[in-house]
């Protein structure tokens, strides 16, 4: 396995550029594929692109806010505590190793938010703390974690069909979440996961002997501070107001409570919901209105990549939309299926989708119609091959640059530092999601 490993490593060092790079390579690769497979002109293909390029600025905007105020939770004192009692118990590289991919994988689990800034925090806590840790490979344990959010209670495709008024709602009806995530196979599939995954991310630390890459120091290991506010001294209105307990206790009491009524009177979750709660109990746990206003200009330095990139990987979904590639794609898959195998068909080219198009709700968009429109016709279970869909998305995200890029800004690792260590873990997540697909009747 450390053979494995290190070929892996040492490719990705070699030919793996940075996640911009990526974008703009996969933007080009999208528009070849486009003229050689579909027969598009190029003046064609332009003009989509560029209106498909600002189409999701709302979803960046909600991917934004999730990871910024995401990083607002994770390092609130009541979680900097807890998370510091878990760190003071681990002592030996392999265990700090399962433990922040149990972290980075519960977190994601509850928000996949969360769990991407969660995860990454924790991991560098124990490399701080544990001598002999690989730290290019407990930031990517930490971040390997993120594929069960596929499996959790913020999956994107699951939520989404879940919710009365959703776009294929027509089409497909409401889907309960106890077909999807909540369905006994996925519970299963969740539960295997989390135990194996952690196991795996152990193996794969160098034995004792082998090189070591440490964390260099606590300085470079840590996400730079934001600088502080200017909000003036002594006992004027506006700075007992900056640290006024009272008005971020009244706010915050007031948005939860608007969460509750909101699920009394039979309202679903969605993105903005969960955005909505993540603020207002960032602002509880933050205690003064200024002290939360420092922590989220901290976690704006981790979003940087994600303003920049999507837009382009906008683009590139627009490119497949309007051109028929996602058509002609899944409707090959289509062709060899029955209604037993669609769904694993639903998997693998949701993964290999995902790489252009890396959001499971706009991956949704391009892909569900088809998916739904094939089960439909060969009698194959509609849950089982959106959800199928869903797991193919989360699997990609393993070696997904897009969504590692938190996890770099929060490390300061380079791409080509963790990912061979991802591509291990992907293939191991690629057997555990096939049997779960093909298993689950």
């Amino acid at each position: 396995m450390q053979k494995i490993t290190a070929f892996f490593t040492e490719l990705m060092r070699r030919y793996l550029p940075d996640p911009f790079v990526f974008a703009l390579g996969l933007t080009l690769l999208t528009m070849v594929l486009a003229m050689l497979v579909q027969g598009q002109a190029v003046t064609a293909l332009v003009p989509g692109w560029g209106k498909g390029f600002w189409s999701l600025l709302a979803f960046t905007t909600q991917m934004a806010v999730i990871l910024a105020m995401g990083y607002v939770l994770a390092t609130a004192p009541l979680t900097e505590r807890l998370l510091d009692r878990v760190v003071a118990r681990v002592d030996r590289p392999r265990t700090a190793v399962i433990v922040a991919t149990l972290v980075g994988g519960i977190g994601s689990y509850l928000n996949w938010g969360f769990g991407l800034v969660i995860g990454g925090i924790v991991a560098r806590k124990l490399a701080l703390r544990v001598r002999g840790v690989h730290y290019p490979l407990i930031i990517a344990s930490a971040y390997s974690g993120f594929t069960l959010y596929g499996l959790g209670l913020s999956a994107s495709i699951p939520v989404l069909i879940s919710t009365k008024g959703h776009p294929m709602e027509a089409q497909m009806g409401v889907v309960p979440l106890s077909q999807t995530i909540f369905s006994p196979a996925m519970l299963l599939t969740s539960l295997v996961v989390l135990v194996t995954l952690p196991l795996l991310n152990a193996w794969l630390h160098p034995k004792p002997g082998q090189p070591v890459k440490e964390i260099a120091g606590e300085a470079e290991g840590q996400v730079p501070a934001a600088a502080t506010l200017d909000i003036g001294e002594g006992n004027t209105l506006a700075n007992r107001l900056n640290h006024s307990r009272v008005l971020s206790g009244v706010i915050g009491i007031i948005g939860m409570a608007y969460v509750v009524l909101h699920f009394r009177a039979g309202g679903s979750m969605d993105l903005n919901l969960i955005n909505f709660i993540i603020l207002f109990l960032g602002i509880l746990l933050l205690g003064t209105p200024i002290r939360y206003v420092e922590k989220l200009n901290e976690g704006i330095r981790t979003i940087g990549g994600i303003i920049l990139q999507y837009p382009f990987y906008a683009g590139i979904m627009a490119v497949m939309a309007s051109s028929g590639l996602v058509e002609t794609f899944s409707h090959g898959f289509v062709k060899i299926a029955t209604a037993e195998s669609l769904p694993f068909w639903g998997l693998i080219s949701s993964f290999v989708i995902n790489f252009f198009a890396p959001s499971a709700g706009g991956h949704w968009v391009i892909q569900g119609p088809f998916m739904v429109d094939a089960a439909k016709a060969i009698g194959a279970s509609v849950p089982h091959t959106s959800m199928a869909v869903m797991l193919g998305n989360a699997w990609n995200d393993l070696v997904q640059p897009f969504w590692l890029l938190p996890a770099l800004a929060l490390s300061k690792l380079k791409l080509k530092d963790i990912m061979g260590y991802t591509v291990i873990m992907m293939f191991w997540i690629g057997i555990v999601y096939t049997v779960a697909v093909l298993a689950w009747h």
